[in-house]
């Protein structure tokens, strides 16, 4: 059964202030983590480590399908929260399932938030632990063949970015890419070309007022608003892209560019799957399969992912 409207608006006034997110954000990863406990890993086939770089320690926890019987493809996940919320405890029960549901190993990274760390700190964690796993297999049954890269809205961001600093570095290749509700422009203003930004962007969870508050405290260089490492769009190349899914959501104000970004990769000659999830709305993924348009993503990821492996059907 799709949410209704009226029920988004009471949930995005229970859980979210109106008051600056500048002045808020502190509290609310707290809730967050209230509302997203820990779960317990004595339940689950998890495992903490530590990417080591040159000034700091970035965590990454490690999720394996419940079968035991055979090792297992990977995917890299980069989780939303508007660079400012979120870590790998709240993200570890959306993670247990992505696990089992499409039978890969799911490599969730903690990367450095906003606005402690502003751009680009979190970019270059990410980046820094797929060098780390291309570069060193130990933390694995079998050498790692493919790489994929799959985030939400904010960590769908950081997934398109870390894929574009790939090919411009040239230090490892992304073979694939998925991008949940991405993040892939800096403008949210009534300035945005992009209608969905005004028709989704009062109602819902994620509203236009809070992503700008969050581009705000991520971006402090008003210049890097355009560095394509912060809005993938802007891109003045995008060639030599990996293969992409993006999924969209119908009542999301990020529809748009998630949509036109996929339109400008296919234009630059990259493989690219672009679907819309109708009556869903932002950050759905962190829903149980019970919703429709969960079981319609997994569904789709599965088809993309698919070379030959057996994945669990909801």
């Amino acid at each position: 059964m799709p949410t209704n409207k009226k029920m988004l608006t009471a949930l995005r006034k229970l859980l979210y202030s109106d008051k600056d997110l500048k002045d808020t954000y502190q509290i609310e990863r707290k809730m967050v983590n209230m509302t997203h406990p820990l779960i317990l890993k004595s339940l689950y086939r998890m495992w903490d480590h530590k990417v080591c770089v040159e000034d700091h320690e970035i965590p990454v926890r490690i999720f394996a399908p419940h079968k035991e019987d055979k090792s297992y493809p990977l995917m890299i996940f980069f989780h939303g929260g508007g660079f400012v919320t979120g870590n790998i405890d709240s993200y570890s029960r959306v993670c247990t399932r992505m696990a089992n549901i499409t039978n890969h190993i799911i490599l969730s990274v903690d990367y450095r938030l906003a606005p402690e760390h502003p751009f680009p700190a979190g970019l270059e964690d990410c980046y820094a632990v797929v060098k780390e796993v291309v570069e060193s297999n130990r933390s694995f049954d079998k050498p790692i063949k493919s790489i994929t890269l799959i985030g939400d809205s904010a960590g769908a961001n950081l997934a398109a970015a870390v894929s574009l600093l790939a090919r411009d570095r040239g230090e490892f290749k992304v073979d694939r890419q998925i991008l949940l509700y991405p993040a892939t422009n800096s403008d949210h203003s009534d300035a945005s070309p992009y209608p969905s930004v005004k028709e989704n962007g009062q109602d819902y969870l994620l509203t236009q007022k809070r992503m700008m508050d969050y581009i705000d405290l991520y971006v402090t260089d008003k210049k890097d608003l355009k560095n394509p490492y912060v809005a993938p769009i802007l891109a003045e190349d995008l060639t030599n892209q990996p293969e992409t899914l993006i999924i969209t959501a119908e009542y999301d104000l990020l529809r748009d560019e998630g949509e036109d970004y996929g339109r400008r990769l296919q234009e630059a000659g990259n493989k690219v799957e672009v679907h819309r999830l109708a009556d869903s709305i932002h950050g759905f993924i962190a829903l149980v399969p019970l919703f429709p348009e969960v079981r319609e993503c997994y569904n789709i990821i599965n088809r993309f992912l698919d070379k030959g492996e057996k994945h669990e059907s909801l």
